[in-house]
């Protein structure tokens, strides 16, 4: 049994990358890490750690601060909302250009949920 909770940014950022690298069925299998920011410390606004993309197109972007990550999604915002919701991640749309949906990851354990999130966005782009 786990007795603490991770809830450092960088190292929820990392877990984030691990769960998106680390699988092989779709529609992971064509999903990567690009522009990684390697030596990113977490700021209160959120500091650019690295984006996701799905077929060489980013769909999100993910920031790091103190205790938690944000991770901005830019493709199926519907999807990855109602995602986010089913997961019990807190999420909010933002109306700019381009849209996007801001959800919010404070543990470790909670990156499996993002990675749901993400899964459903990439999966509503495809349709």
């Amino acid at each position: 049994m786990v007795a603490d909770r991770i809830t450092d940014g960088t190292r929820i950022a990392e877990l984030l990358a691990s769960e998106v690298t680390g699988h092989e069925r779709a529609p992971y299998d064509r999903t990567s890490v690009v522009d990684a920011a390697p030596d990113v410390g977490p700021t209160a606004d959120g500091a650019r750690a690295y984006d996701v993309a799905h077929d060489g197109t980013v769909v999100a972007r993910v920031f790091v601060q103190p205790e938690r990550i944000r991770v901005a999604v830019f493709s199926g915002l519907d999807a990855a909302d109602a995602a986010a919701e089913d997961a019990g991640l807190r999420a909010r749309p933002v109306a700019s250009d381009p849209a996007r949906l801001v959800v919010f990851v404070a543990s470790g354990a909670a990156t499996k949920r993002a990675l749901d999130v993400l899964g459903a966005a990439v999966a509503a782009r495809e349709d």
